[in-house]
């Protein structure tokens, strides 16, 4: 094990010993890993834990690892993380070079599955042309467009600004759904692109003011809105049918 390893383990053994003061710390391996992004796992197996932290906070300060530290052995154990450590690592997080770091990350390891912009009833690209035609004067630059791999409900569409991808939920691609829904999801992933995400005192804005406003002016988004919140209380209900 490095020097570098061996610091980082002793940050977990002392974050094992706060929360868990009366038993011996495990054995504990923490590695970098190449994710795809700020991502970080920590598991328990036979007795030892395994730490993979994303190898883009090689670099950043003791504070933040003993941060990050205190936050994965919190979650791991089930118990609130301590505010000071959530804020250090919340506060790094949201830097810009960290940002930047977690975002080249994203587009050189991570990779987005394109299905296609035609589906069984509604074409995205004809769509997207439409809207970009009514709302955006014709020059919104036309991302990737494609339908979800599986029916997510919760999720009803994406903006991914790394791989310049819109995606919408293959539920929505159906006869029964009325084509102006499919319409006001995909203009609301069209507004990310017009109004870009914002660094306000160190975490990213996606819906600020201007992009609420530019959402209003859909034609029917009253509509939406009703429709979107009738769909969250029948899955709200649905939840609880089952938990019964």
């Amino acid at each position: 094990m490095s020097a570098h390893q061996t610091h980082l383990a002793l940050l977990f053994i002392d974050a094992f010993r706060h929360f868990e003061s009366s038993r011996p710390a495990p054995d504990i391996d923490v590695r970098f890993y190449p994710y795809a992004g700020l991502n970080h796992t920590i598991r328990l197996r036979s007795g030892k834990i395994y730490v993979r932290i994303a190898d883009i906070l090689k670099d950043a300060p003791s504070r933040v690892h003993r941060a990050l530290a205190f936050t994965l052995v919190a979650k791991l154990l089930r118990r609130p993380v301590p505010e000071i450590h959530l804020r250090s690592y919340r506060d790094y997080a949201c830097t810009p070079e960290a940002l930047r770091l977690s975002d080249l990350a994203r587009k050189r390891r991570g990779r987005k599955i394109v299905s296609g912009a035609h589906g069984r009833a509604y074409d995205l690209d004809r769509i997207f042309n439409r809207l970009n035609r009514r709302y955006f004067d014709g020059e919104l630059p036309k991302p990737s467009l494609t339908w979800s791999q599986r029916r997510t409900r919760r999720i009803l569409g994406h903006h991914d600004a790394v791989h310049d991808t819109i995606v919408v939920s293959k539920t929505l691609d159906a006869p029964e759904v009325p084509e102006w829904f499919v319409e006001f999801i995909l203009y609301h992933e069209m507004l990310h692109i017009k109004h870009p995400a914002r660094l306000v005192r160190g975490r990213r804005v996606y819906h600020t003011k201007a992009f609420r406003h530019d959402e209003q002016r859909f034609a029917r988004y009253q509509d939406a809105l009703a429709l979107l919140d009738r769909n969250s209380d029948e899955r709200r209900a649905t939840s609880r049918a089952r938990a019964a």
